[in-house]
């Protein structure tokens, strides 16, 4: 199958992501109950070898729709340190923009939440940056239900603000939690931190990061600005080897009784009428057009040729 470094990659699971200028689209929506929110690690392994015979050998950045698939990047970016040949003397960082951790505790397989560990704890990974989180998942009330291990190793950050954290302090974890009194400061210190400290990076971004008038999500959303997200994107020109973006809308109803309830416990409603959706696609699809132009110029014209330093 044809490719380039520059194509986006459509993975059209729920069909929310308008059309893309250039595009490979992989019709997948016979997968949407079976991988949505959620799967057990037999089924997303199904899913994975699925797509695998589909993917191209370069593609640009990945949509995959909404938040609800945002686990699909523990294999899109394992695709990309297999194909980009990382590896631990040549590691690949991580950097996630999101309004949740994605590193909470799910023993029955992987979802949307739970991913991060996955990628964080790969050999070929030097480190995962979640960054821009508001969500209480890191405060004190579900600190039990983090997975502690990629922090305690050094090999996790979360980047916050507005969240109590202080029992990472306690539990001898500061320096993987980075607090901060407000958006703006996070935003200006993680750009200064991806200009100085370069390294070849794959970006993934889910789009409940941002403030409720900047997009409309499936998701509880955090603070941050589009100029704040197009600045970060920046300060990786000629860094970054590999991206990805969830959090467009659609809306869908489980048939899978597990996943009622845990998305009725996340506050997560997927049932949205037909002309409140139209209005929240055709401003992702503006935003979307943006972030791809953004993305294209970061993205090394080598892929996976980046200097460390």
């Amino acid at each position: 199958m044809a490719g380039t470094a520059m194509t986006p990659l459509v993975l059209d699971v729920d069909g929310s992501v308008g059309p893309l200028a250039g595009e490979l689209r992989l019709a997948l929506g016979d997968w949407q109950e079976a991988i949505r929110f959620g799967a057990s690690l037999g089924r997303y392994q199904q899913f994975r070898r699925h797509l695998q015979a589909q993917l191209p050998p370069q593609h640009g950045t990945a949509w995959m729709g909404s938040g609800d698939f945002h686990h699909l990047s523990w294999l899109l970016i394992e695709h990309c340190i297999a194909r980009q040949r990382f590896s631990a003397a040549r590691p690949l960082r991580v950097v996630v923009l999101d309004n949740h951790p994605d590193n909470m505790r799910f023993p029955w397989g992987v979802h949307c939440g739970s991913w991060v560990r996955r990628i964080a704890m790969h050999p070929a990974v030097s480190h995962v940056h979640v960054a821009g989180i508001t969500s209480p998942d890191i405060g004190a009330g579900h600190a039990w239900e983090n997975y502690l291990r990629p922090l305690h190793a050094g090999k996790l950050s979360y980047w916050s603000c507005g969240v109590d954290t202080g029992w990472a302090r306690r539990l001898g974890m500061s320096a993987a939690f980075r607090a901060f009194p407000g958006i703006d400061a996070l935003a200006d210190a993680l750009t200064a931190t991806l200009a100085s400290e370069r390294q070849s990076t794959y970006l993934s971004i889910d789009k409940d990061v941002f403030a409720t008038d900047v997009v409309t999500t499936n998701w509880d959303q955090g603070q941050m600005r589009e100029a704040q997200a197009m600045g970060i994107i920046a300060a990786l020109g000629g860094q970054l080897v590999g991206s990805d973006i969830t959090g467009d809308v659609s809306s869908w109803q489980y048939s899978t009784w597990w996943k009622r309830w845990l998305s009725a416990g996340d506050g997560q409603d997927t049932a949205i009428d037909a002309p409140a959706l139209a209005q929240a696609q055709a401003g992702q699809h503006a935003l979307n057009q943006r972030l791809m132009a953004a993305l294209s110029a970061a993205t090394h014209p080598a892929t996976g040729q980046t200097t460390h330093h």
